[in-house]
């Protein structure tokens, strides 16, 4: 009888042993019974599963996890991060060759015909594009995150389809998590055909499953000689699903019995699975608002067998590998966000110019030279957002899951807000296509199809709301330890008057280290000049921000995860102190080292720390004076319908269209398969 640990072996088609990952899980990663994931799954179910895939330990430090509990160390980011001499060496031959492959692209025709040509596919897998982030010694380029991610943004200004899909393919598509999870046999089969041009596709949403996981209704079931699963279910917008040679999908493997008598409580796991396997129909191919070239599917699975070796990790490791796999593969958006922060600033600078309105040009007056300056401000941040968090995953002496998640969640919207400023700017022009500007003899600025492929970004890899709470869990993590029972509805009040105790103790040696610091202190950061007194304004507001996070606790205690938007403000404070923070050290970076942008990036630093602190002044207020309670009430009385009358008046044509949810009852395709190949 083998153990749940040891790795049995199986031969495949050739006659060649190859060895079937470790079977079972422990309990902290199957917290719920497999039986219990499905539609079925409550709030309890939910809350255990996406507890189970966090990553609990904190082995190396993390600079944002200390700004939410008022430990602002500035030695974490400062001196900024230097890259090794190899990767920019590496990196700036690559984006060379790259830059000159991108001018032979038209963004234009990929918007107009909404694909992506496979020659321009083709261009790509034979630079090395597809393997970026692949070490070397399985054929990949083994390209730093930094340059990634500044290929990421050079491809994103052609066509953000570009991006997404190469985002999509090496960010959480099969490489990542084969790289990271897979056995060394998995690598050698994968990685080289990733790299090669292989494209891949990441599948755990369903239609009725997007940030619940619990609720999962695809299912692996293990056929009875052991060697194989059986896949079914429906995958909802499956990114790069249409044209994917590979993917990596999530299913629910049912608790078993192995031919051994050994039980397995199965649960979530993760397959890389073939996509020309038979009983795969991608049956839609969806279309967006924005992202017209993007290849997002409807992918179905009926009876597909997927070899026992194809498992990543462990039964039941499948939401762990997913989250995992997305610590460092959300900076992919931010990287493109910094891109589109960069062509903003260009065109508003060009038109505003040469645009004359009342005898000046219109850049010139307050109200649109106010839209510029924010641009300008908020694009140098975007900036340095990505490359302090892209160089701290490089150098991997710092945990940057906390980090990651807030360049995610703040440049995305930070970056929408700066392309709704464009549109204004450009007014009329704005909202005019670049082809309509062409047809009547004018330059082809495509500012409203960016307002409309950035705004997707605030949704992909977990929407903001989902970003919020995620990162919140995090922050308020230490008083959740604490508090114990305090913390916890289900808990008596003696376990509470238990955890009182205890929590005491934290609090006793904590509370007192949050009353002063070096934000009180006139000369403190005197080495960042003009800089300092933001750096001070951030470790105050550090401190005060943990206070109120305490204060928080203390009011609402097992309440708290109930109070999404006193969390989220707690979210945003902490992401424009990052962004601040990242903006200075990058300053003072660029001053010792590139001298001749020193001056002027000091002047955009400066800039954006003052717009950010009014928004952060107004975070703080908003935290005790809000209408959340009112708005609370209000909402449940529109969903139990009390004010129908209001909507009287207007015709929903999307009556009689179908369902809100599409059904997903298991069954073979009666669609044709939409899959296609480039190659």
């Amino acid at each position: 009888m083998s153990s749940a640990t040891e790795s049995p072996s199986t031969e495949d088609q050739a006659g060649q042993t190859r060895t079937i990952p470790p079977i079972d899980s422990p309990a902290s990663e199957t917290p719920v019974a497999a039986e219990n994931i499905g539609s079925g799954a409550s709030a309890e179910d939910a809350r255990a599963v996406a507890e189970a895939a966090r990553e609990t330990g904190w082995e190396r430090p993390s600079f944002a996890k200390g700004l939410y509990l008022g430990n602002f160390d500035l030695g974490l980011i400062h001196p900024w991060p230097a890259a090794k001499p190899d990767d920019v060496e590496r990196g700036e031959a690559f984006m060379e060759r790259l830059t000159a492959v991108c001018r032979t692209m038209s963004g234009r025709t990929i918007e107009r015909n909404a694909t992506i040509p496979d020659e321009y596919l083709q261009a790509l897998a034979d630079l090395g594009v597809f393997g970026m982030k692949i070490p070397q010694e399985y054929g990949g380029l083994g390209l730093s995150l930094v340059y990634y991610g500044r290929a990421l943004g050079l491809l994103g200004s052609v066509h953000p389809s570009l991006g997404a899909l190469l985002s999509a393919h090496q960010s959480i598509g099969v490489p990542e998590p084969v790289k990271v999870f897979g056995t060394d046999e998995q690598k050698r089969e994968y990685l080289p055909r990733c790299a090669a041009g292989a494209i891949t596709a990441f599948l755990l949403t369903e239609p009725d499953v997007g940030s619940d996981p619990a609720r999962m209704g695809s299912t692996a079931v293990p056929t009875d000689d052991g060697d194989a699963y059986l896949l079914d279910g429906v995958k909802l917008w499956t990114t790069n699903g249409v044209i994917a040679e590979l993917v990596v999908v999530m299913a629910v493997v049912p608790r078993h019995t192995d031919a051994a008598g050994v039980v397995h409580k199965g649960g979530i796991t993760a397959f890389v699975v073939e996509m020309d396997s038979p009983g795969i129909t991608v049956e839609n191919r969806n279309a967006f608002m924005g992202l017209r070239g993007i290849e997002n599917g409807v992918t179905r699975f009926h009876q597909v067998r997927v070899p026992a070796a194809n498992r990543l990790g462990r039964e039941g490791q499948g939401l762990k590998i997913a989250l995992t796999t997305l610590n460092t593969g959300r900076l992919s958006i931010p990287a493109l966000c910094v891109a589109s922060g960069r062509w903003s600033l260009k065109i508003a600078r060009e038109w505003s110019n040469a645009r004359t309105q009342w005898g000046r040009p219109v850049g010139k007056h307050e109200a649109v030279g106010k839209k510029i300056a924010f641009i300008a401000a908020s694009a140098f941040a975007l900036d340095a957002v990505f490359e302090l968090s892209a160089e701290m995953a490089d150098a991997g002496q710092k945990d940057v899951r906390i980090e990651a998640a807030l360049a995610k969640l703040w440049s995305t919207e930070i970056s929408c807000r700066i392309a709704d400023e464009l549109v204004q700017i450009r007014g009329g022009r704005g909202f005019e296509t670049a082809d309509s500007l062409e047809a009547r003899g004018e330059r082809a600025v495509p500012a409203e199809q960016l307002l409309r492929d950035l705004r997707i970004n605030r949704i992909f890899e977990g929407s903001s709301e989902i970003m919020r709470l995620l990162i919140a869990r995090e922050a308020v993590d230490a008083h959740l330890t604490a508090a114990g029972d305090l913390a916890s509805a289900e808990a008596s009040l003696q376990d509470k008057a238990r955890a009182a105790v205890g929590a005491s103790g934290f609090y006793a040696k904590w509370l007192p280290k949050l009353v002063a610091g070096p934000g009180m202190d006139p000369r403190s950061y005197s080495e960042f000049g003009r800089l300092a007194r933001h750096l001070r304004f951030v470790e105050r507001s550090s401190r005060r921000l943990a206070r109120q996070t305490f204060y928080g606790m203390g009011r609402w205690q097992a309440a708290l995860e109930h109070k999404q938007a006193f969390l989220g403000r707690i979210v945003d404070i902490g992401a424009e102190l990052f962004a601040m923070a990242a903006c200075c050290s990058r300053a003072e970076m660029l001053l010792r080292t590139a001298p001749g942008r020193g001056a002027t990036a000091f002047e955009l630093a400066d800039a954006y720390c003052e717009q950010a602190r009014l928004r952060v002044d107004e975070y703080f207020d908003q935290l005790w004076r809000n209408t959340d309670d009112g708005d609370r009430g209000l909402s449940r009385k529109v969903l139990a319908g009390d004010y129908v009358w209001l909507e009287a008046g207007v015709l929903d044509q999307s009556e009689g269209t179908g369902p809100w949810i599409a059904d997903t009852t298991p069954r073979s395709s009666n669609k044709e398969n939409l899959h296609r190949k480039y190659r």
